[in-house]
């Protein structure tokens, strides 16, 4: 284990989730010498990698995550890969690094969790501690929170905390708990245990189709982006890749420090005090995780794009209506970067890229409503001469 701040090293500690000297980013580093070939792998799923996971857990708290669909599109230009996240057990791709890190914690003998979210987080963690059968801590902005996932943390029993704030101010919350209270496991992506879990998405890509060309990510508090490229570096190390494919972080325009910062050339981003942005997952204006995303950024030769909410909210309709595949707006902001990107020449559509799309549509369902459709009202006994009209009509 490495600090990414102050070069701290340690041997493998799973105790440890930030830099004992200096609190900062700690990255675990694979042992090259692991034993592991895709072809002797059982099972499916995040823990089907094992041998690359490390640590070791004699309980596993899992819901079968993982091993999500890799959906090939037909209509946006290029030969573009969607990997459907919304696919998990609680619809994100946070259930990945989620049975990671609360096994860890239940083999730590922890019996609560805390996490600050944007609601997808919240949902996992409540759910894994519910598996685990361990109590959940919560710390929501107020007001802030999309339905579906506000909901699925009620569901799941977690104890949730409003706060008069947004998500930076609840993770500075968590932090402070983390440091003065030793009886509480936090589960944000500042916790290096949950990462190991998230890389896994990059080893089935992998397995399915090899490595791609270009790898297109939302960004929020920036966890995903550097744990997917961690995934295809290790495949490296191990000897079963050859290469790493370009990472592309994806931010929303009102919360875009990260990009900016990347296509600005600035070494640190300057952070946003009040982020807003429809895609409230990605509502997060100082990512805990810059260093280690604009590492993989730059060390893929990858790069960022920007996008508006109206560039989101278009491309969830698209990809909806003519790809059959409903995401919420922080990962139909994928699809919006890389529309973008194809215009600027960034992306060929010769490319094999693959796009992450990191939650399911029914978390937010205020944003479906927006896309609006054609609605009619009529007795029963009308039904057949209105289709037979709009059928005549045609569209």
């Amino acid at each position: 284990m490495r600090c990414l701040r102050c070069s701290f090293e340690s041997d493998l500690d799973q105790r440890l989730v930030t830099c004992p000297n200096c609190g900062g980013l700690l990255e675990i580093k694979l042992d090259p010498k692991v034993d592991f070939s895709f072809s002797s792998a059982r099972g499916r799923g995040v823990w089907r990698y094992s041998p690359l996971i490390p640590g070791r857990y004699d309980k596993v708290v899992s819901l079968e995550e993982g091993n999500t669909p890799l959906i090939k599109t037909s209509t946006f230009g290029g030969n573009f890969l969607a990997k459907f996240e919304g696919a998990n057990p609680t619809g994100s791709f946070k259930d990945r690094g989620m049975s990671v890190a609360v096994s860890n914690a239940s083999n730590l003998g922890y019996r609560a969790v805390m996490a600050a979210s944007t609601g997808n987080t919240a949902a996992s963690a409540a759910a894994y501690a519910a598996r685990a059968g361990m109590r959940s801590f919560i710390i929501l902005p107020k007001g802030k929170i999309a339905l579906g996932k506000l909901a699925q943390s009620v569901l799941y029993g977690a104890e949730v905390i409003e706060v008069e704030g947004n998500f930076d101010e609840g993770l500075e919350a968590v932090l402070n708990v983390h440091k003065t209270n030793g009886t509480v496991y936090p589960l944000n992506s500042f916790n290096p245990w949950r990462l190991e879990g998230q890389k896994t998405l990059a080893f089935e890509v992998v397995e399915s189709v090899g490595v791609p060309d270009t790898v297109v990510v939302p960004v929020g508090n920036a966890g995903n982006i550097y744990a997917i490229w961690k995934g295809f570096v290790e495949l490296t190390q191990v000897g079963l890749t050859e290469r790493v494919p370009r990472m592309i972080g994806v931010q929303a325009e009102g919360a875009s420090p990260i990009a900016r910062a990347v296509l600005e050339g600035r070494e640190i981003p300057e952070f946003t005090e009040s982020p807003e942005t429809i895609a409230s997952a990605i509502r997060i204006g100082k990512p805990v995780n810059w260093p280690r995303a604009m590492r993989a950024i730059r060390e893929s030769n990858g790069t960022a794009v920007v996008v508006t909410d109206e560039e989101i909210l278009l491309a969830q309709t698209e990809m909806a209506r003519r790809e059959g595949l409903g995401v919420e707006p922080a990962s139909a902001a994928t699809l919006a970067g890389y529309v973008k990107l194809l215009k600027l020449g960034v992306v060929s559509k010769e490319e094999l890229v693959v796009g992450v799309f990191t939650g399911h549509s029914l978390k937010d369902p205020d944003s479906m409503m927006r896309a609006g459709t054609r609605r009619f009202l009529v007795p029963p006994s009308e039904v057949l001469k209105l289709v037979e009209g709009e059928l005549r009509v045609g569209r």
